[in-house]
């Protein structure tokens, strides 16, 4: 159970040992991310925190990160307008509305850096937790990449392009 209030805050590459553990798990069973599934600490932390990405973490009363997410503009030059975001929740987070929370926060922050809209470039369909939250926040799914991943049991599954004008 998640420990209230939950803050979301900024966080600094010297963080990322708080994140690695779920992060590490969430690639390894290769269900929702097109991320390598075996990556190094140092490898994850290059990842999360890469160039242009504002990462935040979401932590309870009690201090535990229970979740990530980051902010960053889709594209570059005439389309640095749309923001992207990704998000990751530990297994003690899930089931209780943080990613909502998240995805929520993520649309205040977009809309305070002067964004006009959010776009997820590639949220698995299976992922089915993920993509009832995205829609809760507004989200619309806007194309649909026919078997774009394969899961692990070889299984291929269409992924969706998700969006919302802020």
């Amino acid at each position: 159970m998640i420990a209230l209030p939950i803050t979301i805050r900024p966080a600094a590459p010297e963080e990322f040992g708080a994140i690695w553990p779920f992060f590490r798990d969430i690639l390894a069973e290769g269900l929702t991310y097109a991320y390598p599934r075996e990556v190094t600490f140092e490898q994850g932390r290059a990842i999360w925190f890469e160039k242009g990405r504002t990462v935040f973490i979401a932590e309870d009363a009690e201090g535990r990160v229970l979740g990530t997410c980051y902010l960053r503009a889709n594209r570059d030059g005439p389309a640095s307008h749309v923001a992207n975001a990704g998000f990751m929740v530990a297994p003690e987070g899930r089931g209780q509305g943080l990613a909502k929370r998240m995805g929520q926060f993520i649309i205040e922050q977009a809309r305070a850096q002067g964004y006009r809209a959010l776009q997820f470039n590639f949220v698995v369909s299976t992922n089915t937790h993920a993509v009832k939250a995205w829609q809760a926040i507004g989200m619309d799914i806007i194309g649909t990449i026919p078997e774009g991943y394969q899961l692990p049991d070889g299984r291929f599954v269409d992924a969706y392009v998700m969006y919302r004008k802020l």
